[in-house]
């Protein structure tokens, strides 16, 4: 009787893990087929019929995520299965109010002749476009960490190019964040945000050792050394600059509110958030004081009703657009939501509030937090550090733009300028958004991947198998 030729030791059992592509599919479909009958419901109750180019609207949109399902499929086949239809879903509704409000528009007699959904959806093409470029092209989102001072340098020339050029075209509403040339606009700040996430990640990974040494204990905190406050007060200084030259409270907000947390992320200190925190009320009262813009949105935010003619318009209708939604909503067409200014881009949680509804509006900040959780569950299961900080502060990046938006378009914070992520108009945000979202999907894939077996070792010398030959 001879003993077995292999050693059992060197199997290695490899498990096979669901790529879950065909949920990704049902899921995409089903929030094609909710964008499409949206879309027809407001046609049916504003203008009684279906408009022409509804056939040609539905075969575009299917054909988009068609093409990014498949481009997943083959370049990130284990990638997040909810990702890509949560955005899907936003997306559509956001297309679907925007037509909405062209109608509405129509409706009043405006002089403005151009609809705005047709040029949505052709940035949404673009934001797809590139979200394709981004899986082909970055295989490894390790890579991204070789490039990070580079894109730190891009980024931060990205935020100051607005505010370099002349009024005339950088400046709209009084905040220069816009980059205007020959009826193109383009807001580059939306970029700079991701290219300054990938550095702040690279940058933490390498430094938290040193970020997380603490010099004294305070009321059981342990906080950093004064010499290591450095990075931190670079990031509120940057904030600052942004505020002061541009007058944009929103990106200087959500720029240092990122990094804050990043910083918290990787020391798994608390401490820095309470040096955020501390830093932030400081250059907030400091704003108040010195910049007559910022004093004048907070004022509004205090007493809106007292500003009802001016400045306090825009959130005095939009207060009244949620109210009168109440619970359910006064349906898809039915209610008055062009009575906001700038409900397209700004407002549009307003125009889903007044006709969806409570429940409507919430059905979309749970999609939201679908997103910002499942983004957060990679950061979580991904092997790199580097993986982990870049998903944590894209998810987070999402979260606090879109809570920074809903407070203030009900009251709760003082009006920033922020667009809502994927529903809102607007070119910029939609299509760096798209990027953000195909990082997430590429360090997803990355994270629910099966580590590779590796070979067994050869058996020792002493373990290998014997066999007695009679000669």
């Amino acid at each position: 009787m001879s003993a077995p030729t292999t050693d059992p030791r060197g199997s290695v059992a490899a498990t096979a893990v669901p790529t879950r592509r065909g949920t990704e599919a049902l899921l995409l479909g089903f929030a094609v087929l909710i964008t499409v009958v949206a879309q027809s419901i407001v046609d049916l109750t504003v203008t009684g019929s279906l408009r022409p180019e509804m056939a040609g609207f539905s075969a575009w949109i299917t054909a988009l995520w068609v093409v990014a399902h498949l481009v997943v499929r083959k370049w990130a086949p284990y990638a997040d299965p909810l990702l890509l239809p949560a955005v899907a879903l936003l997306v559509g509704l956001g297309l679907t109010v925007i037509h909405r409000l062209d109608l509405a528009t129509e409706q009043v007699g405006s002089s403005v002749t151009r609809e705005d959904a047709p040029v949505q959806l052709v940035w949404a093409t673009l934001g797809v476009a590139l979200f394709v470029a981004v899986l082909v092209l970055v295989r490894d989102h390790r890579s991204l960490s070789r490039y990070a001072y580079t894109l730190a340098l891009v980024g931060m020339a990205l935020l100051a190019l607005p505010a370099l050029l002349p009024s005339a075209i950088s400046e709209v509403n009084g905040a220069k964040i816009w980059i205007r040339l020959a009826g193109f606009s383009i807001q580059p700040g939306e970029f700079a945000k991701i290219c300054l996430v990938v550095f702040f990640a690279a940058y933490l990974v390498d430094k938290r050792d040193v970020l997380a040494l603490a010099s004294r204990k305070v009321a059981g905190l342990e906080f950093p050394r004064g010499r290591d406050l450095g990075p931190v007060l670079l990031a509120w200084v940057l904030s600052i600059l942004v505020l002061v030259f541009e007058r944009d409270l929103g990106s200087s907000l959500l720029l240092f509110g990122i990094f804050v947390v990043m910083l918290y992320v990787a020391t798994e200190r608390s401490s820095w958030l309470l040096i955020g925190v501390g830093l932030f009320a400081v250059g907030a009262f400091l704003a108040y004081q010195v910049f007559g813009h910022v004093r004048a949105r907070v004022d509004v935010w205090l007493d809106p009703f007292a500003y009802r003619d001016g400045a306090g318009y825009q959130l005095v209708q939009s207060l009244f657009g949620l109210g009168t939604g109440g619970l359910f909503g006064a349906g898809l067409g039915g209610g008055r939501p062009d009575q906001v200014p700038v409900a397209k881009s700004d407002f549009i949680a307003s125009a889903v509030g007044e006709e969806l509804g409570l429940f409507g509006l919430v059905a979309v900040i749970v999609v939201y937090l679908i997103l910002v959780e499942r983004g957060l569950r990679t950061s979580l299961i991904v092997r790199d550090a580097f993986g982990k900080l870049l998903a944590a502060g894209l998810a987070f990046a999402v979260a606090w733009q879109v809570f920074v938006v809903l407070g203030g378009v009900t009251g709760l914070l003082p009006l920033t300028g922020l667009t809502t992520p994927f529903l809102a108009y607007g070119g910029s945000s939609l299509v760096a958004n798209f990027v953000l979202v195909a990082l997430l999907v590429r360090i997803s894939d990355a994270a629910r991947r099966p580590a590779t077996p590796h070979a067994p070792p050869p058996p020792r010398l002493g373990d290998a198998p014997t066999e007695v030959v009679q000669r």
